[in-house]
């Protein structure tokens, strides 16, 4: 199985990366009503930071983000989704079983290790940015401010009344 697949399958509800447990019956190969028979059976084993159900706004919202996803009567379960975390998708290795699922699970966790490092090394680069812009606009400021003095000290000059007056002097009307 591709990782890209996988990645595809990747979506931040909540602020965190998840997969969805349709999307994990999917890649399992098992009815989604059996893996989340398993999970219910196992919930001890998914605290809140590995495993959520998402509320039904979210689910519509996910829905209007993603085509692919189609509305409708008889088209997807009349429950809500759970949403697993990347520890809830290390944790349901151990609920399910099957070769199957170990080398599914396997290739999904190389897809949030992947996007892990991308995220990271994406930070490294917003980060350098932000010192090249800071430096960069200090340079700015500093150019900025020696042309303002410069348009300020001649502003000043011109401004000047006690200057000797240029033209002819039309007060004496000898002509």
């Amino acid at each position: 199985m591709e990782i890209q697949v996988i990645r595809n399958k990747i979506h931040e509800i909540r602020g965190h990366k998840v997969i969805l447990d349709y999307d994990f019956a999917e890649l399992y190969m098992v009815e989604n009503k059996r893996l989340k028979e398993a999970v219910r059976r196992n919930l001890s084993r998914f605290p809140e930071d590995f495993l959520f159900e998402l509320t039904k706004d979210e689910l519509i919202s996910l829905r209007s983000r993603i085509a692919t996803l189609k509305s409708g009567r008889g088209k997807f379960s009349k429950y809500l989704p759970f949403a697993f975390t990347e520890q809830g998708v290390a944790m349901l290795a151990s609920v399910l079983h099957s070769e199957t699922a170990i080398q599914v699970n396997i290739q999904i966790v190389r897809a949030f290790v992947f996007l892990r490092q991308y995220a990271l090394n994406h930070e490294d680069l917003n980060d350098k940015l932000k010192s090249l812009e800071s430096t960069f606009n200090q340079r700015f400021k500093d150019i900025d401010d020696a042309i303002n003095y410069m348009l300020k000290k001649d502003k000043t000059k011109l401004d000047q009344t006690n200057r000797k007056k240029i033209g002819f002097n039309t007060d004496n009307k000898e002509y």
